[in-house]
């Protein structure tokens, strides 16, 4: 094994609070629409945290906004278009995921390239030179290894990755990923968002989504400080001198006692939630017809009456066009009708039989 860790009794306890509340949360039927409208508040948190760590000054409102509406702020364009572009690159990692297209070095590259350029972009190449971390008065950080050895070191992450989920806990898995990521540090900028969607992504696709109700990111967040202390593992700011060796287990300590907390949180926000489970037979089959993206729009119905395509467009990641065609295909299944057919003002809303869903 290439890392360096033990399952502290600690970390024992952890895994086992985080595997309550997965059996919880598996166990727990939700109306279709408050389990989308969880889901999309939990995005909007992950998108929202994971930027603001690095400096975004967006609120969690502004930050639904831009990417529900598309509302743009005067003066903040910049933050507008982080926050944009890392809800897509969520957007990106969640179809992955569910179209079960592993985690790959070319796909790692890719969720860069979508953080920092959108969705065209082409895959972000590795660093080609050295890169330095240094606090704000100027002081070395951390100094992460040569840009040479940079491909060799993610290759091997990657592949321990997709190996050690047989052997060792997902959580332990996505703790010791998201680590070695930043340590690896194998872009120029960008690696804290991409080493937490990694993070998260590890986690979905090892079946332990808990139906995306969830943001780990808003725990770093709560003490910035901490989470960047437990990322230090070694006197040493080289990585050559101490770091790549390092005992990771204190991070693991600090990173599962994170998920367990978030995981106890979301169970309560759940209970408080919890239905019957003997839920209307007639629901379940009309959600059946509904993809994940149709059901995510469903969510939009909680608290509005009419949708319209720009709407869709910024909740879904999409362009407008490909947004109508959409629309129309919906309206076509019947799940959705034309509220106002004018061009300029169209509108939709949801079909009457539909509506049991929103119950």
């Amino acid at each position: 094994m290439p890392y360096a860790f033990d399952l502290a009794p600690t970390i024992v306890r952890h895994l086992q609070s985080i595997e309550r509340v997965r059996e919880t949360v598996r166990l727990t039927v939700l109306p279709p629409a408050t389990a989308e409208v969880l889901r999309f508040q939990a995005s909007i948190r992950s998108t929202h945290f994971s930027t603001a760590i690095e400096g975004n000054r967006l609120t969690l409102k502004e930050t639904e906004q831009v990417v529900q509406q598309g509302r743009q702020f005067s003066g903040r364009e910049r933050d507008v278009q982080e926050v944009a572009r890392y809800y897509q690159a969520l957007q990106q990692m969640e179809t992955w995921v569910e179209g079960s297209q592993r985690i790959t070095q070319e796909r790692i590259r890719k969720l860069h390239a979508i953080l920092y350029s959108g969705r065209r972009a082409k895959a972000t190449p590795y660093r080609d030179g050295q890169n330095v971390i240094r606090d704000s008065s100027g002081q070395i950080v951390y100094l992460p290894p040569e840009a040479g050895d940079v491909p060799g070191l993610m290759r091997e992450l990657v592949g321990w990755i997709r190996s050690s989920g047989k052997e060792l806990p997902i959580p332990v898995v996505a703790g010791v990923g998201h680590y070695q990521f930043e340590t690896i540090h194998p872009f120029y900028d960008g690696n804290g968002r991409a080493g937490r969607l990694l993070t998260t992504w590890i986690l979905y696709e090892g079946g332990y989504d808990l139906g995306r109700f969830y943001a780990l990111e808003e725990f770093y967040m709560q003490e910035l400080s901490n989470y960047y202390d437990a990322l230090v593992t070694h006197p040493h700011h080289n990585y050559y001198f101490g770091r790549n060796q390092a005992d990771i287990t204190p991070w693991l300590e600090y990173f599962l006692s994170g998920m367990a907390l978030v995981f106890e949180r979301l169970a309560e926000v759940l209970r408080n939630e919890l239905v019957d489970k003997d839920i209307d037979q007639n629901a379940l089959e009309l959600l059946r017809a509904l993809d994940h993206r149709a059901r995510r729009v469903l969510g939009l119905f909680r608290t509005q009456q009419f949708i319209r395509s720009s709407e869709v467009a910024h909740l879904l990641g999409i362009s407008v066009r490909h947004t109508r065609d959409l629309l129309s295909a919906w309206v076509k299944e019947g799940w959705l009708e034309v509220a106002d057919p004018s061009k300029r003002g169209r509108k939709y809303t949801l079909a009457e039989k539909f509506r049991v869903l929103l119950n």
